[in-house]
Order: structure tokens, then C-alpha cells, then sequence
């Protein structure tokens, strides 16, 4: 059995999230969220986009969403929730996600094995 220095093991792919937040001004869930987005992104790698919703684009994302009010968060662009944000319910997620892009595309279970 030949030994493999461990440097020689590729560390497995981390994958980055994009968590989208929909804000407006003067909004104490707003402030709530993105403190609990800072407490996840010390755990997972996270790019936070924030976009208020009184720009076209925030309305736009609002809509297509189904966001009925601030603030809304759309995780790697798929609706998650809107008004208080879970962090457990997010942590979760986040923990269900695969670890990259690339793995994702594999078959899993029996028949991939």
C-alpha cells in the first residue's frame, strides 16, 4: 500500500451561496436578517446581495418571488422566505445543499454507485 501525503488529497470543493436580500429602509426585520446572515456566514461561505425593494430590480425580484413584503430572501435565486428570517431553518438549508456545483451533477444512491 503506498502511503499519500496528505497535501496530496484534494481538499473536497466548498461552495459558495448566493443569499439574495430584499430590503427597505426602516425595517427592523431587515436589521434582524441580516444579523443572522452575518452569524451563518461565519459557518458558511456566503455572498450576500442586498437589493432594496423601491428599485426596479428589487420590485422585479419581488414579484417573480412572491415576496410579499421586506425583507425577502431568495437562496442561490430560489425564494426561501420573507417577513422574520429562521436562522435555523436556514442553517439547515444551507446544511442540505451539496457541497459543490460539480457533485451535484452525480447520480447518487444505488443505482449511482
Amino acid at each position: 500500500m503506498t502511503d499519500t501525503p496528505t497535501s496530496a488529497i484534494p481538499a473536497p470543493a466548498v461552495r459558495t451561496v448566493t443569499v439574495t436580500l430584499l430590503t427597505q429602509a426602516d425595517c427592523t426585520l431587515c436589521d434582524h436578517a441580516k444579523a443572522v446572515l452575518a452569524r451563518v456566514a461565519r459557518d458558511h461561505p456566503l455572498t450576500v446581495e442586498e437589493v432594496t425593494l423601491d428599485s426596479d430590480a428589487g420590485r422585479t425580484l419581488a414579484a417573480q418571488a412572491g415576496m410579499l413584503f421586506a425583507p425577502g430572501v431568495l437562496v442561490d435565486g430560489a425564494p426561501f422566505s420573507y417577513g422574520r428570517l429562521s436562522e435555523r431553518r436556514l442553517r439547515r438549508t444551507l446544511a442540505r445543499l451539496p457541497p459543490s456545483p460539480a457533485r451535484s451533477a452525480r447520480p447518487s444512491g444505488p443505482a449511482g454507485s
